[in-house]
């Protein structure tokens, strides 16, 4: 809630981010598509067949078997997570997890198993359909078993969640990568699965499209012919390289489905939403956190940015590595001088690993005991190590060296500066991420750089959302016609928080943006703004891409996000009830989920329900104590509640985490002025010193006013005069402060100026009519 210092009402303050989950889509719309199985390729692909059959992909799920079993070595001891300890054994000639607490023993049949080149994972079957991932796994390299949650943290101080939270539900987080042609089959009345899936791991189909016209017109044709029409999408080359790509993506990319229904040789993003690096799951340089979510380093580097390299290029269609006894050979097409004397690139004898040019541009770290590949093929950047702790390829190597001793060596061996610019982006993600806006100007000559890199100008585009300053909308603006979807659809989703003219005009023209995510963002960001500009065609296009938004927040009705956004919706639309009820079942899927819990809570408290908006606040505090948002909306809440003191403490414990702050800042002005004027003075003037409006102008100067200083609030009310006429309160309290009849006058000639403004909006001339025979009356 914001106090407004002329009036009692207040104004709540709700978070309207879009939050995104990566989560797996099925590919394929099964019931409208005709899928003959990879069985059916065998007899004119019998060679791939069997390569596929026995490549990752095709293992990606298989059931437990005494096979997989033979494979294991013996758990010679239990394993404790929490309050409980989990064992693989062998009970009455089944394979299960034995878990055992003080008060039970509880068994889990193992019934399938993911992975198997690093990690096998195992899943049993729940209550409600639904088929979880259990607590242990095994680790093939150290033929050890170990702690799958806790193998999954990335940040210091992190805690693992639960083996039985959503995050491991096969379901809702694992299936669109591990089997094909799915269809989960949710019921959000009992808050079950009903699961099916056409075949297990990653079928033929999955890349090639529905194959059973391709089987039937190859089956007809004449011995030895091949039909002209062989009624299949991907294979022979008839997709381009970034076709390939995008075909490859989605199971190898942080990103949300927008629709069910991708079909290979579509666009990505006419089906997906990408998260960059405003997630903490990267180094601010993009190198890998987490997971190998391979696509935002793909993207990075220079070799794909050429449009030459796709994944064809270095891997079969069941994941293999081409090259893998040559690994050069996949550089010598456009790096064959290197290739052929790689000593003087590399610094390194020509025969060792030091010359392979995977070692430096695609170095391998692990996570989740997992190897993963850097993509991005960038070379070695010590510097960035020292900064930001992210890995480079020469101490990956040299473990017995530092940071230090390779950046020596890389400056000595290169004169260009090669890891400046990366450093620079860097940092900029570094400094957008501790919200230091100091760098604000640097950020938008970045954003606006044509030769800037898409996911970092993405990244610093969500990143800006946090930034107070009006300065970002011109440059954010410009985005909007980047060529970049991703860039498009990042600023139409910030646009939602510019309140001006400008931004209806560029999201209602976003509108009609060919490619989805940019469309369904833009509606999104439109919901519950008025846009009178818009008739006929345009008003219609904007009509469709809601209805498109609307489908694509249906994508996954199992996931609390789903409904948190569905929730935002309704809230911008002003249907409260329903938003009320959207956050409510995001908080049944997802009872420790913060953001639809303070979203409720404020909307409790426009409603007048006080007593249920701190409730709900209250629990989120306990639950992350140390979230601001939490303590700011709560102190709000207290304020107006007449807790006066609770409220006081909360606000200054979240502008002294966060001294940039500038709604605390006014807020706590309002709060304490209820003793003091004086005191407030140094909160508002923080205030309209880190976001100057005519809002905090005219605080400044009432709370200047009520501590007697009459000549500064008037210098203030002037000075917010000349530079936002428009802005009607201004003139009351000028009127107020004057002490003469000819300054009473002068106030009533600027208010008649600014009515001769033709430009001026009717319901501020009407305020400012309204005012003037107040005044004259």
């Amino acid at each position: 809630m914001r106090y407004c210092p002329s009036c009692s009402c207040s104004i709540l303050v709700i978070a309207s981010f879009l939050l995104m989950l990566f989560i797996p889509s099925s590919l394929y719309a099964t019931e409208k598509q005709d899928f003959s199985g990879s069985k059916s390729c065998i007899s004119c692909h019998a060679k791939f067949y069997e390569l596929w059959a026995t490549s990752r992909h095709g293992t990606a799920l298989q059931p437990f078997s005494t096979a997989i079993a033979k494979q294991l070595t013996a758990q010679t001891s239990p394993i404790q997570i929490r309050e409980a300890t989990f064992q693989f054994i062998q009970d009455n000639g089944e394979w299960v997890i034995k878990e055992r607490t003080f008060q039970k023993i509880t068994t889990h049949p193992i019934h399938y198993v993911l992975g198997g080149k690093y990690v096998y994972y195992f899943l049993t079957r729940l209550e409600r359909g639904r088929l979880q991932t259990l607590p242990i796994a095994y680790d093939f390299s150290k033929k050890e078993w170990f702690d799958m949650a806790a193998s999954g943290v990335r940040h210091a101080g992190d805690a693992p969640v639960s083996w039985r939270d959503q995050t491991y539900t096969f379901n809702t987080s694992c299936y669109g990568c591990h089997v094909s042609q799915t269809s989960i089959n949710y019921s959000a009345e009992t808050d079950s699965y009903s699961t099916t899936w056409k075949e297990a791991g990653i079928n033929c189909e999955t890349c090639h499209g529905p194959s059973a016209d391709h089987v039937a017109v190859c089956t007809d044709a004449p011995k030895g012919t091949t039909p002209d029409d062989l009624k299949i999408l991907g294979g022979k080359g008839k997709f381009s390289i970034q076709q390939n790509t995008d075909a490859c993506a989605p199971c190898h990319a942080q990103m949300t489905p927008i629709s069910t229904g991708f079909v290979p040789g579509e666009s990505f993003y006419d089906h997906y939403d990408l998260t960059t690096l405003e997630d903490q799951d990267w180094y601010p340089d993009g190198r890998d956190l987490g997971e190998n979510y391979t696509l935002n380093t793909w993207k990075l580097s220079p070799c794909v940015q050429s449009g030459r390299l796709g994944c064809m290029h270095c891997h079969t269609s069941s994941g293999r590595f081409i090259q893998v006894q040559h690994p050069n050979k996949a550089c010598s097409p456009c790096h064959e001088e290197k290739v052929q004397t790689p000593e003087v690139h590399t610094m390194h004898k020509p025969d060792s690993a030091g010359s392979l040019c995977i070692s430096c541009h695609m170095v391998k770290t692990q996570f989740a005991r997992m190897d993963r590949s850097d993509h991005s093929m960038l070379p070695p950047t010590p510097a960035a190590t020292i900064k930001f702790g992210s890995p480079n390829a020469c101490n990956v190597c040299h473990t017995d060296k530092d940071a230090t001793w390779a950046d020596n060596y890389v400056r000595k061996w290169r004169k260009r500066d090669y890891q400046k610019p990366i450093l620079h982006r860097a940092s900029l993600i570094k400094a957008a991420r501790k919200q230091n806006w100091k760098q604000l100007p640097n950020i938008l000559t970045y954003i606006n750089n044509p030769n800037s890199n898409e996911i970092f100008v993405a990244s610093l585009i969500r990143l800006l959302r946090s930034c107070p300053s009006a300065e970002k909308w011109p440059a954010i603006s410009k985005t909007t016609r980047h060529p970049s979807p991703l860039v498009r659809s990042a600023a139409c989703t910030i646009l939602a928080d510019w309140n001006h003219h400008d931004s209806v005009a560029l999201l209602a023209t976003a509108t009609g943006d060919p490619v989805r995510l940019v469309r369904i963002r833009a509606a999104a960001s439109l919901a519950g703004k008025p846009y009178a500009v818009a008739e006929g065609t345009l008003n219609q296009q904007i009509s469709n891409a809601t209805e498109e938004y609307l489908e694509a927040l249906y994508t996954r009705p199992d996931v609390w996000t789903t409904h948190y956004n569905l929730g935002n919706y309704y809230r911008k639309t002003k249907q409260h009830i329903k938003a009320i009820s959207a956050y409510t079942k995001a908080n049944e899927l997802a009872p420790q989920a913060i953001a639809p819990m303070v979203n409720c809570a404020i909307l409790h408290g426009n409603l007048g329900d006080l007593t249920k908006a701190n409730t709900l606040l209250s629990r989120a505090h306990t639950l992350a104590p140390k979230n601001m948002t939490v303590l700011y909306n709560l102190g709000l809440v207290e304020a107006e509640r007449g807790r006066f003191n609770a409220a006081e403490q909360h606000l200054r414990t979240v502008l002294t985490a966060h001294p940039d702050f500038e709604r605390a800042a006014a807020n706590l002005a309002s709060i304490v002025s209820q003793r003091s004027s004086h005191e407030a003075i140094p909160f508002v003037q923080k205030a309209y010193k880190l976001n100057p409006t005519p809002a905090n102008a005219f605080a400044l100067a009432y709370y200047l006013k009520q501590a007697g200083e009459k000549e500064a609030a008037t210098s203030v009310l002037k000075a917010s005069a000349k530079q936002w006429p428009a802005y009607t309160d201004t003139y009351i309290l000028l009127y107020e402060l004057a002490e003469t009849q000819e300054e009473q006058q002068r106030v009533l000639n600027s208010i008649q100026e600014v009515l001769k403004n033709k430009q001026l909006q009717p319901e501020k001339k009407a305020r400012l009519n309204s005012i003037l025979q107040q005044i004259i009356g």
